[in-house]
């Protein structure tokens, strides 16, 4: 496909599981980037020499946005040169998960993923010799991960392919194997490196000292509201105590997914009957995890921009059977009557699902490929709230509990990335920090204090919901009385997934 322009097309040449996967530029099927230190160079360059000869955008929001992701490309792969210190880039890139969901013919995707399995040995030679900065709890947190990559190789694939593939996925575990005993310990990447990021991700300055504040008041203000509506069922006991007993109260195994069903179509009803959002068509089912996916416990799985259009899927998956016990209650408490209708509402409607829709009515080709993730969840966040203040299940103080409940657990994450890379706290500091900020426990607060090591952007949720909040109220000042939710989300939407920088295009231009 030749319908990018040499800047757009440079940047995407340098994010190809992600372009390939979310925004459907199904081109780079069959294909992993090359995530060698002289592939990244060369992909860097590139990119340097075509937003040098390249027009800008004749729409500046547009150029703003463009310039963001190469200015992030530059940082993340160039200056910071992530690929050799995390895994996590090379795990997406070669996922197979990707051409489960029927965006063509089944021949097509399945002749995709086997070209894509055949070129894991040199991806994963390359993994090896890149990964030459990997730390011991970054490599420790995504072992299992990257086990896992193993259950997406077809049963049916060519005998010296699949061969071929898992002899190279066995040399890969070899070396985070070794990292994990005697890689360095310390994760941190330091304030100078974490503010960078995160501010060239998002086209603004970041101030990790603001942002640490922001945390807290946020942390104090959703603390006080979890505390009124527990109150509405137990005013004797402590909120957290009231909350773990209620996320206590779920669907068995076999349940979950009909549970899920039942409150996606509850959360498109209300969404689409007060008119939320801008766009109310389309087709979200609900179903199993793919295998190689189901170190998610929910995801929403949406039918892409640059796709025909299609179904949605949002993913749930069960405990699996060979669990024991312990270990599948705590897994089905995230599926709890008070848990549940929040994680629905984030992935399906007004969330993923509902962003899913307008992404694909993005009037540019731009706004179509390149997505802020801390827009992407902290939309999906803000809509949480959202059903709260426009009184989603108002009569039942379950669903206000697990939205603060979630929301506590999403400023923790900003918390904890701050502090690990910023301000030496360990994993299992960051674990009791969950413990004692969220219903959070044992393994589930070690598995999030893990999850700061290697994505240390995960406070994005929190991020971008508060920027979206602090835009909505500026616009209600601005609009005066021509002020309505539905005009503010369209507005927003119309950008696609933009930067947090340029967020205030939505009021300028709404």
């Amino acid at each position: 496909m030749d319908d990018l322009t040499p800047r757009l097309r440079s940047v995407c040449d340098l994010s190809v599981a992600d372009v390939r996967e979310f925004s459907g530029r199904h081109e780079y099927d069959g294909m992993i980037q090359d995530l060698s230190r002289d592939g990244v160079r060369a992909g860097l360059a590139r990119m340097a020499q075509t937003a040098a000869d390249g027009e800008r955008l004749e729409d500046a929001h547009d150029e703003a946005h463009l310039a963001a992701f190469e200015d992030a490309t530059r940082v993340w792969l160039g200056d910071e040169q992530m690929h050799r210190r995390n895994p996590i880039l090379h795990l997406a890139g070669l996922e197979l998960a990707c051409y489960d969901r029927e965006y063509a013919p089944q021949p097509q995707r399945d002749a995709a993923r086997a070209a894509h399995l055949a070129k894991w040995p040199e991806a994963i030679d390359n993994a090896i010799d890149s990964l030459d900065r990997l730390s011991a709890p970054v490599a420790d947190a995504l072992t299992g991960g990257i086990a896992g990559l193993a259950a997406g190789i077809p049963a049916d694939a060519d005998e010296g392919v699949r061969a071929a593939a898992l002899g190279a996925h066995a040399r890969l575990m070899e070396h985070i194997h070794r990292a994990a005993a005697h890689g360095d310990p310390d994760a941190a990447l330091g304030p100078a490196a974490l503010a960078k990021i995160m501010g060239s991700s998002e086209a603004v300055p970041v101030d990790l000292g603001r942002l640490a504040e922001r945390a807290d008041a946020e942390r104090d203000r959703l603390s006080a509201l979890l505390a009124d509506s527990c109150a509405r069922v137990d005013p004797d006991r402590a909120p957290l105590e009231v909350a773990r007993e209620l996320v206590r109260d779920h669907p068995d195994a076999d349940g979950v997914i009909e549970a899920a069903r039942r409150w996606t179509e509850l959360a498109i009803t209300f969404t689409n009957d007060r008119d939320l959002v801008p766009y109310h068509d389309g087709e979200c089912r609900v179903g199993l995890a793919p295998e190689s996916r189901r170190w998610s416990m929910a995801m929403m799985s949406p039918a892409a921009p640059g796709e025909p259009d299609g179904p949605s899927w949002y993913h749930i998956t069960p405990p699996d059977p060979s669990w024991p016990e312990h270990a599948a209650e705590e897994w089905l408490e995230v599926f709890s009557e008070t848990t549940l209708p929040g994680i629905t509402v984030h992935e399906v409607a007004p969330g993923h699902f509902s962003h899913g829709r307008a992404i694909r009515r993005a009037p540019t080709e731009l706004r179509r490929t390149l997505h802020s993730a801390a827009f992407i969840e902290g939309w999906a966040h803000y809509a949480e709230e959202l059903c709260v203040e426009e009184g989603f299940c108002a009569d039942d103080p379950r669903f206000a509990i697990g939205i603060w409940l979630e929301a506590l657990v999403r400023v923790t994450r900003l918390a904890c990335a701050i502090g690990v890379h910023t301000a030496g706290m360990t994993v299992a500091e960051g674990a009791r920090r969950f413990e004692a900020d969220t219903h959070l426990s044992g393994s589930a607060a070690l598995s999030e204090a893990r999850r700061a090591t290697f994505d240390p952007t995960y406070g994005r949720y929190t991020w971008g919901k508060l920027e979206i909040m602090n835009l909505r109220e500026r616009a209600r000042k601005e609009w005066g009385a021509s002020f309505s939710l539905r005009r503010f989300h369209a507005a927003l939407l119309e950008l696609g997934s933009p930067v947090l920088g340029l967020l205030g295009t939505a009021v300028d231009r709404g």
